[in-house]
C-alpha cells in the first residue's frame, strides 16, 4: 500500500479525537509536545492518522488531557448512529411536574451535543439548582406555546418561534405561562 498504510476506522477516529482535544485547549503542536514530552513530528503524524499510537504514547497523552485511557477509547469506540429513529428515542414523563422529555438525539461519547424535545403542561413550573456541567451551552427553540425561562438570574418570556441561547453557570427555571402546553427543542452542547 505504499509508505502510508490505511488506518482502521477506530484508529482514524482516535487520531481525529486527539487532534480535537488539542484544539479544544487552544494548544499548538509545539505546546502539546512540550507538555507531553513527545516530539512534534510524532504528534503531527499521529493526529493525521499516519501512525498508530503505542500504549506508552497514549498514556502520556491521557495524562496531559486528564483522561483515563478507558474514557479516551470510549469516546471513539463506535461511530454514533447518523439516524435516530423516532421509535428509538426514549421518552420520560414527570407526571408530578407536568414535564415530558424526549431524547431526540441522545448523548454519545464521541459527540458533544444532544437534542431534547420538552413539553410542559399549562402551569408546569420546574426549577433546577444548577447545571449538570458548569458552562453547558443551551439553545431553546419554542415550537408551540409560551414559556418563561430563567437562566443565570435573567428572566426571558418566549413564544412560538423564539430562540434563547446561553451558557448556564447557575440555576434555571422553566415555567409554562400560557393556557396551552409549551413544546420546545433544547439543544445542549457540552463545553
Amino acid at each position: 500500500m505504499g509508505e502510508l498504510e490505511c488506518v482502521e476506522p477506530l484508529e482514524a477516529r482516535l487520531a481525529a479525537r486527539l487532534g480535537d482535544l488539542r484544539m479544544e485547549r487552544g494548544w499548538s503542536l509545539d505546546e502539546l509536545a512540550r507538555r507531553a514530552g513527545i516530539s512534534r513530528s510524532t504528534l503531527s503524524r499521529l493526529e493525521r492518522g499516519e501512525i498508530s499510537p503505542t500504549a506508552a504514547l497514549l498514556n502520556k497523552l491521557c495524562t496531559v488531557y486528564e483522561r483515563t485511557m478507558s474514557r479516551l477509547l470510549a469516546e471513539v469506540e463506535s461511530e454514533p448512529p447518523q439516524v435516530v429513529r423516532a421509535a428509538a428515542q426514549s421518552m420520560w414523563r414527570d407526571r408530578t411536574s407536568g414535564f415530558t422529555r424526549r431524547s431526540v438525539s441522545p448523548p454519545h461519547p464521541g459527540l458533544r451535543g444532544e437534542v431534547i424535545e420538552g413539553t410542559l403542561r399549562p402551569g408546569a413550573d420546574i426549577a433546577y439548582d444548577g447545571p449538570p456541567v458548569p458552562g453547558v451551552e443551551q439553545h431553546i427553540w419554542v415550537l408551540e406555546g409560551a414559556v418563561e425561562i430563567t437562566a443565570n438570574g435573567h428572566v426571558h418570556e418566549l413564544a412560538a418561534g423564539d430562540c434563547l441561547r446561553f451558557r448556564l453557570w447557575g440555576s434555571s427555571r422553566f415555567r409554562c405561562v400560557g393556557s396551552a402546553p409549551v413544546r420546545y427543542a433544547l439543544m445542549v452542547v457540552l463545553p
